[in-house]
């Protein structure tokens, strides 16, 4: 990707359905839903995480009409696949329930779910792209936008935002369609995408650039 010449410079050609995919991100119920583990274990004010499926779903349906991808990325915790980092801080904060087991309800789909045919990665640490198959994926299908949604902005948005940033995507956030409970963390986030990573828009500026008088662009 490095070595296209042709720089995508404005949002209408940053988001040209032809190159780009929407990424959704760990929209399970052990994050978002009332009794799952962040909820529960963690004990951290969900408020903010479940309303977000709303914006999401229509960012989903402008995708699917305008023909761009949608690729799921969703967690598997269970402390045998994490790092072992990660298994340590979970020790050290007492958390010693996995998190999104395959088979359970905390695994399933938060409100928004794939059709038949969407590819699903699952990752066992904080970023998408540590599962090779989703970069694989998106270069099959020659993507150089991402377009990134789903929970926590701070910590699983930003680090497969990040890492996509490494691999030479463009990176686009819609402000409405991503969440955590840290509202200053989330904040700092943005702000880190609109200085450096990427692109900070809202959702409407968005589905404005797949439409042309109300019919989705092909």
């Amino acid at each position: 990707m490095s070595d296209d010449p042709l720089l995508l410079l404005d949002l209408s050609t940053l988001v040209d359905p032809a190159h780009t995919a929407i990424v959704i991100i760990d929209m399970q119920n052990d994050f978002c839903a009332p009794g799952g583990w962040t909820d529960r274990i963690v004990k951290r004010d969900i408020g903010r995480l479940g309303p977000v499926a709303r914006p999401i779903q229509i960012l989903i349906d402008g995708a699917r009409a305008a023909q761009v991808p949608v690729v799921w990325v969703r967690a598997d915790y269970s402390a045998d696949r994490i790092p072992n980092a990660m298994r340590a801080r979970s020790a050290r904060m007492g958390l010693m329930e996995d998190c999104c087991v395959p088979g359970s309800w905390g695994a399933d789909w938060f409100e928004v779910t794939p059709l038949d045919g969407e590819p699903v990665f699952t990752k066992h640490c904080y970023s998408g792209f540590s599962n090779p198959g989703l970069n694989d994926a998106l270069a099959v299908r020659k993507v150089r936008t991402l377009v990134f949604a789903g929970v926590q902005s701070h910590v699983c948005v930003e680090t497969t935002l990040r890492d996509g940033h490494s691999h030479g995507y463009y990176c686009v956030v819609p402000k409405e369609c991503v969440a955590s409970p840290n509202i200053a963390a989330h904040n700092v986030m943005l702000s880190n995408v609109s200085m450096i990573f990427g692109n900070v828009v809202s959702l409407s500026e968005l589905m404005a650039q797949w439409e042309v008088g109300g019919v989705a662009k092909n």
